[in-house]
Parts: structure tokens; sequence; C-alpha cells
């Protein structure tokens, strides 16, 4: 007996710690359940992740490699210049003494003269030109870019259209579960009366087909927001399942203030303008450089020679070309007319941005509106529903006026959750449409 006692409690011992070690695995599987079900895909983050995956992107980073190439070519403009020369010419006549002065050999040019020479130049003034040259691809640079930058905004567009399209159709599919666990306890409950021969048949299969009818709306649901998931992670880059979770977006302030990447690049497309009148003013300002010249030929520099030799010359040129100042005034004037488009450009967009906030501040504040009524509406209709319930389990209704107040105030409750999602995703365009 005392060994039988003794085995009896080490098999309890060993049971207890195998319980313990399923339970320590349960929970540890319930926290990376919570876990994993907690990692949820924002709106913010789908925004970031379309940026990031969008081909244009790329185009940022071709755009600041041209820049910094001409920038850099721009300013190699202050290294010295290098020029080879060489000609050989045959010359009708020569420089000539048609007289002769007596002990002193005059010597006659060859009309075969040749000439191979380098010469060096080197800017010491340029009148601002270089860096203009460098402030006009910098701005050429940043006008690209924020083009790029207007295309990729556009995304946020497409982005709001798909997420919030998910999101409607996750609560489409929470509450058709809901009907159909109501149908199905209407059901359960319609088959125990059929046994107990209180009630028909007949209205046993209706609330059956109604149920079948709700599976395939369901079925509808799931496939629709298959096809949203898959295009949002096209999008995205990324591979998305089905049951992939979105957040709902918090509820945001509107604020009117413009902020669209549109004006910023009216200002760049403007301040270029600016970069060319001073290129204008640049253009019939003097120059000024120093040069070397080395080279070989006959006749070098020597007027008393007619033999080849080696030479050089170094100096400092200065040119002053006026020619610009016939065409400065009027060039003036049309980067004036064209900064006044400009101007216009801006102010037309400014207005029909206004305009567009206006139409949906306007669509927020209804949808709000509708959104208080329709949570009377579902009030009324749930208390219509009851009541309808009721009528029929004591057999005052028949069956299909009853699915006939279920579908009412199914619908009352789908117009609810459809304004509602409607009204995060009006705010968020909003946002979007003022640049917030």
């Amino acid at each position: 007996m005392n060994y039988e006692l003794k085995l009896t409690k080490t098999m309890r011992i060993t049971f207890m710690r195998s319980l313990q070690a399923i339970s320590l695995v349960l929970i540890l599987s319930w926290l990376t359940l919570i876990q994993v079900n907690a990692q949820s895909l924002s709106i913010d983050s789908c925004y970031k992740l379309a940026r990031e995956n969008y081909p244009m992107i790329k185009q940022l980073d071709l755009v600041e490699k041209t820049r910094q190439y001409s920038v850099e070519n721009a300013g190699k403009a202050w290294l010295p210049q290098l020029n080879f020369n060489g000609q050989a010419t045959y010359q009708s006549a020569v420089t000539s003494i048609p007289f002769e002065i007596p002990h002193v050999s005059i010597p006659t040019y060859s009309r075969d003269q040749y000439k191979i020479y380098g010469e060096v130049d080197q800017n010491i003034y340029d009148a601002g030109n270089v860096q203009n040259q460098k402030e006009e691809q910098n701005i050429n640079a940043a006008i690209q870019k924020q083009s790029t930058e207007v295309i990729l905004y556009a995304l946020k567009d497409r982005i709001n259209q798909i997420f919030f399209g998910i999101l409607l159709l996750d609560e489409q599919l929470k509450q058709n579960d809901i009907l159909d666990s109501t149908i199905q306890n209407n059901v359960n409950r319609m088959q125990a009366q059929v046994s107990n021969g209180v009630a028909l048949k007949s209205g046993l299969y209706e609330l059956q087909a109604q149920l079948l009818q709700q599976e395939q709306v369901g079925i509808q649901y799931k496939a629709s927001r298959k096809a949203y998931v898959d295009m949002l992670g096209t999008f995205i880059n990324k591979q998305l399942s089905e049951n992939t979770h979105l957040a709902e977006p918090q509820m945001l302030s509107v604020s009117s203030t413009i902020k669209r990447s549109e004006l910023t690049l009216y200002d760049f497309q403007r301040n270029s303008y600016d970069i060319q009148d001073k290129m204008l003013n640049s253009n019939y300002l003097p120059r000024l450089s120093a040069f070397f010249q080395g080279g070989y030929g006959r006749p070098g520099l020597n007027l008393l020679s007619n033999d080849f030799s080696f030479y050089y010359i170094g100096g400092i040129k200065f040119s002053w070309s006026l020619g610009n100042l016939y065409t400065l005034n009027n060039n003036r004037q049309l980067d004036q007319i064209d900064r006044e488009q400009i101007d216009l450009q801006k102010q037309t967009f400014i207005l029909n941005t206004n305009i567009q906030l206006s139409q949906q501040n306007g669509a927020i504040l209804q949808l709000r509106e509708i959104i208080q009524s329709d949570n009377d509406i579902v009030a009324k209709r749930k208390e219509v529903t009851d009541d309808a319930k009721i009528r029929m389990e004591n057999g005052a209704l028949t069956v299909h006026d009853y699915l006939g107040e279920l579908d009412s105030e199914n619908q009352a409750i789908q117009n609810k959750l459809l304004h509602q999602v409607q009204l995060i995703q009006a705010i968020y365009n909003y946002e979007n449409t003022s640049g917030n």
C-alpha cells in the first residue's frame, strides 16, 4: 500500500509538471498571437512605402547626380584653359623693303610660313558668369525634383482610395458576421419549433435560404477585400495576406492652410527668372583674363629673321562686348512676363484648391450630420426588428416579414458604416488636398 501511494504521488507530480509545461506553452502561444495580431499596417506607413517603391522616386537621385556634375563642370571654367594650334600657310606676297640700305642685310621672308603653338588662358574676372551658371543648374535641379514631388504626392490619393476601401469592407464583413449569427440563432430556434410541431417548415426554409444568401454576400466581400489588398501590396511592394490588418486612421483636425508641393514648384520656377536676370546683367559686363602662349615657327617674333625659332608671349586680355545691350531691355521684359504668367498659374491653382477644399469641407459637415441621423435610424430599426422577432416567435408575423425588417435594420447599419468610413476618408482627402 505504501509503495502504491508513493507511485501515485509521483504520478501526480509528473502530471502537474506536465500541466504546467502545457500551460506555459499555451500562454506563450497566446502572447505570440496577441503580438502578431497587434502588428498592423497604418496609412502613414502605406504612404511611406508607396513613395519609396514608386519608380519615379529614382528620378530624384538622377536629378541630384546631374546637378552635381553640371555644377562641377561650371566651376571648372576657373581652371586654366589649355589650347594647342598649328598652321602652315603660303602667301602670295611677303613684307619687303623696296630699297637697299648700305652695309645692312635685310632678310627676305619666305612665302611658306609655319607655326605651332600652345596657349594657356586663366580667367580673372567673368562678371559672375560662372556663379550664375551654378545657380542656374541648382534651380533647374530643384524644379525637376519638385516636379517629381508633385507626382509622388498624388500617390496619397490613390492610397486613400484603396486603404479606406479595405476598411469599409472590414466593417461590412463584421456586420455580415453579426447578421449571420442572428439568422443562425433564428434557424436553430425555428428548427426546434418545427420539431415540436408549432411552426411550419416553410418558415425554416426561408430562414435557411436567407442564411445562404448572407454567406454569398460574405464571399463577395472577401473577394473584393482580397483584390484591394493585392492592389495595396503592389503599391507598397509587400506581400500582403488576406488577413492583413489595417489600423484605423486617427480622426484629423482639418486645416485650411494650403501647403501643396505645387506652390513650392511655382516659387522655384519664379526664382529661375531672377537668375536669368543676373545672367543678362553679366553678359554685357567686361571680361578679364591672363594668357601665356609659347610656340615654334617661321618666322618667329624677330622681324629681322626668316629662320625657325621658339617664342613665347604672355599678358592680360580684356574684352567687352556691348552687343547684348541692344536686346537687354526686351529680354528683361520677357522674363517679367514669364514671372507674371507663373504668378497667374499659382493664383489659379490656389483658387481651384480653395474651391475644392470648400466642396470637401461641405461634404465633411454633411457626413457628420448624416451619421447623427444614422444613429437614430439604426436605433429605431433595431426596435422594429426586436418587436418583429417577438411577433414572429408568437406566430403573429410571418418569417418573410421578419426578414424584411431584419434586412432594413442591416441596411441602416451598413449605411452608417459606409458614412463613418466616408467621413474619415473625406477628412484625409481634405488634408491631402490642402497639403497637410
